[in-house]
């Protein structure tokens, strides 16, 4: 099963799979970053935004905010839960937008599913496109040379009378510039145990890579992977919180 077609026959549990998700945590520590880095604006664009959890943030904190994705039942679904955005079925790689913005924003590794490297430089373009000057571009990635095959999270959640557990982990095969992330859900019930298994092809880059596609259009800032507090990248993990502001 592909993976848009596991999220959309799936769509009315996706928020329960990612019920450990701190939303509020990751959405109020970027909008630290734009206030430290932006350029005061309010305008936002959230990529990849699922079924809005991030969206919904953005505009309690007062943001004009909207997100787009390429899943439409997703955005359905954020839709009702934030009816005063405005949300869009496009493509990260390749999405237009009616009026300048002066944040756009893309968190759960959302960006590794641009389809290679030559798709992730035409994303990076689009957001440089879609931002003012000094508008900020906010997201989260892992590097490639960092991927532990072997690591994963799991946790579970109960719903409508049966327990769902979902399980997740990156796999890179030490070459090339593709990674998948591995995803399994069980869902049991009192008379039945359905499993879905699912690989997401992802593209694989490792920091140096990243930041020389960045670097003709921001100035790069980099952040340890922890939304409650602003530490600069010690280069020693894998992961980190990519800021970067439009020149």
């Amino acid at each position: 099963m592909s993976a848009n077609a596991l999220y959309t026959d799936l769509s009315d549990y996706y928020d329960l799979m990612c019920a450990d998700i701190d939303y509020q945590a990751q959405s109020h520590g970027i909008h630290r970053l734009q206030q430290i880095f932006g350029n005061n604006g309010n305008m936002h664009l959230d990529l990849a935004c699922g079924t809005g959890p991030h969206v919904r943030h953005f505009i309690n904190f007062g943001y004009q905010s909207g997100g787009l994705d390429i899943n439409q039942p997703m955005l359905d679904r954020a839709g009702i839960r934030c009816p005063e955005a405005q949300f869009s079925l496009q493509n990260m790689s390749d999405f237009v937008v009616t009026e300048p913005l002066d944040l756009i924003t893309c968190f759960l590794y959302s960006i590794h599913y641009c389809d290679g490297i030559n798709k992730l430089k035409e994303c990076i373009v689009s957001v440089h496109n879609a931002l003012k000057v000094g508008g900020v571009f906010c997201f989260n990635v892992v590097d490639k040379n960092h991927i532990d095959n072997a690591s994963f999270v799991e946790h579970s959640a109960v719903s409508e009378d049966s327990v769902f557990t979902f399980r997740s982990g990156w796999n890179y095969s030490g070459t090339g510039e593709k990674q998948s992330l591995k995803l399994s859900i069980e869902k049991a019930s009192a008379d039945e145990t359905l499993i879905w298994h699912d690989e997401h092809p992802m593209v694989a880059f490792n920091f140096t890579q990243l930041k020389k596609a960045l670097q003709p259009y921001f100035e790069i800032y980099v952040f340890e992977h922890d939304y409650e507090t602003i530490t600069p990248w010690a280069e020693k993990s894998g992961n980190a919180i990519f800021t970067c502001v439009k020149i």
